[in-house]
């Protein structure tokens, strides 16, 4: 068993929606008291996975006390770095973050690029993209910069065709041609790997579809190139972090020989370093 401490999205959404972006209450918050281990909020694979490998095999010699605390939404661990609950994350994009802080208000900010995790398109109905059927439905991560990813994928294979600049705000209304005339249904990132007895396809973030026991590598009809993919995956503090010495001394772990062979050993390129 991880040594990792697990909160589930049911009692934490609750949590944020009361709390908002304000303090969590305590005298001394994991943020501010860099005395004390880092708290770092991760989504369960990869993130905590890579984590707890660092935790166990490399943190205790570079002197840092490091605690993961296990998130299965892409809302609460800004939240509760924002207002200090927790020290750092680790689950997000560059695109998903510049788009959480612009619509949140929140401070935050990257420390460290860490890995990609390409997104793709996986059904038990079809086994290459030419099988799918006129109006086959096709669920889609419903948060604005992955859903734009999802359709851009989809563009790349011919399968819809977006305006023209369109870019990380791309939504369905920006299809121009929809030759297969597919139905599309917005989803919780968290919930597309459960919809595909439902649905025809779904489009599928790498770390829920590893969750799933989904093999993006082998599994997927389609899959994101690795090559000038702008969604690596990031270590992210609030702003005026940044120095905080335990931070520093993660983000040099994350990014060191040991962890990019323990990606490259455990995930077989579903999970590619990105340093």
């Amino acid at each position: 068993m991880r040594n990792t401490a697990k909160i589930t999205t049911a009692v934490l959404a609750t949590g944020a929606l009361t709390l908002g972006l304000s303090a969590c209450g305590s005298d001394k918050d994991s943020a501010s008291d860099t005395s004390g281990p880092l708290v770092v909020a991760a989504t369960p694979v990869p993130h905590a996975e890579i984590l707890t490998y660092v935790k166990d095999n490399l943190a205790q010699k570079e002197g840092l006390d490091l605690e993961v605390k296990e998130f299965t939404d892409y809302v609460t661990p800004n939240t509760a770095t924002e207002d200090g609950s927790v020290g750092a994350n680790y689950f997000q994009t560059e695109p998903y973050l510049a788009d959480f802080n612009k619509k949140n208000g929140t401070h935050l900010k990257s420390v460290a690029s860490v890995h990609l995790e390409p997104l793709g398109l996986y059904s038990h109905k079809a086994d290459k993209t030419g099988d799918l059927k006129n109006g086959a439905t096709i669920a889609l991560p419903n948060d604005t910069v992955t859903e734009a990813r999802a359709l851009q994928l989809l563009a790349s294979e011919g399968l819809i065709t977006l305006k023209d600049g369109a870019g990380n705000s791309a939504t369905t209304a920006d299809i121009t041609k929809n030759p297969k005339n597919l139905e599309f249904k917005e989803l919780e990132a968290a919930q597309t790997p459960r919809s595909l007895n439902d649905v025809d396809a779904a489009v599928i973030n790498g770390n829920y579809a590893l969750e799933a026991d989904l093999k993006p590598t082998k599994d997927a009809l389609v899959l994101e190139s690795a090559k000038d993919n702008p969604n690596v995956n990031l270590l992210v503090v609030k702003e005026g972090q940044e120095d905080d010495p335990r931070v520093k001394k993660l983000a040099k772990l994350l990014t060191s020989p040991e962890v990019k062979k323990y990606i490259e050993d455990n995930f077989a390129g579903s999970v590619l370093p990105s340093f």
